[in-house]
């Protein structure tokens, strides 16, 4: 089974648990082939504020300065990534680091001028992916992208890992987060979700802010091609394992109607 994780920030804040999921993932990466995207927004705005530079947000994304840019690369492409690395080869897997600015593994255009070096995936090339995973190795991706004229964009994590997924033709895309997964409009927890239902969950504003990109994003790896989409608490002990040996834990996306 070809597989892509995506991790947020705020799991790999912690050493305990960043060495737990490296665990689960080493072990899973074992018969599957795994890929692995993360964030770090956290990390990214502890860093800036230690700097005295504000982190500005329009519409959930962070403005991005030539100095956020800098430092988008300082920490997600480095301290972030290479932490999650490291964690990985200690547990037993051959993990390489990666951006999506490698061997055009995502290619991005600028979103908006007032938002500066956010970039929107336009497409995805995930051959350095099926060549790593295919030879047993476990590819870790940061979310930063560039473009034919050498830009480099800061973007969104879960849009990065859809469109991944998708063109690694991903037979199942997990979205690790701090939530327990989806809720309907009464707080219950939600364990299926057509495309369709997910969408009426953004229209009548159930799902906003992160989780609303969340169902945004895995709708379109679903078109994109990729299979079953989750999105689940990746605190849960043992969340990676207990989701490959197929128990229900967060909530599943499948393509179709309500």
């Amino acid at each position: 089974m070809r597989l892509l994780i995506k991790l947020g920030g705020t799991l790999l804040d912690d050493a305990g648990m960043r060495a737990s999921l490296a665990g689960q993932i080493a072990a899973a990466a074992k018969a599957n082939e795994v890929a692995v995207v993360h964030g770090g927004g956290k990390q990214m705005t502890r860093y800036l504020a230690e700097r005295g530079v504000e982190s500005r947000f329009e519409g959930g994304l962070r403005v991005t300065t030539p100095e956020v840019l800098d430092a988008v690369l300082k920490i997600f492409a480095g301290t972030v990534n290479k932490q999650l690395v490291a964690s990985l080869i200690a547990a037993g897997a051959r993990a390489a680091g990666l951006t999506g600015i490698d061997a055009h593994l995502a290619e991005a255009e600028p979103m908006s001028e007032a938002l500066g070096a956010v970039g929107r995936i336009v497409r995805s090339d995930a051959r350095i992916l099926t060549t790593l995973t295919g030879a047993g190795y476990v590819p870790v991706v940061a979310c930063v992208a560039g473009d034919a004229q050498g830009r480099v964009y800061n973007v969104n994590a879960d849009q990065m890992a859809s469109a991944i997924a998708a063109s690694f033709h991903a037979d199942r895309l997990l979205f690790l987060t701090d939530v327990e997964g989806v809720e309907d409009g009464s707080g219950k927890p939600v364990q299926h979700l057509t495309t369709a239902q997910a969408q009426a969950l953004i229209d009548a504003k159930v799902a906003t802010g992160g989780m609303q990109a969340k169902l945004t994003y895995a709708t379109e790896a679903l078109r994109g091609g990729a299979g079953e989409v989750r999105i689940s608490p990746g605190a849960a002990p043992n969340a990676i394992t207990r989701l490959l040996s197929g128990e229900n834990l967060g909530t599943v996306l499948v393509e179709g109607v309500a």
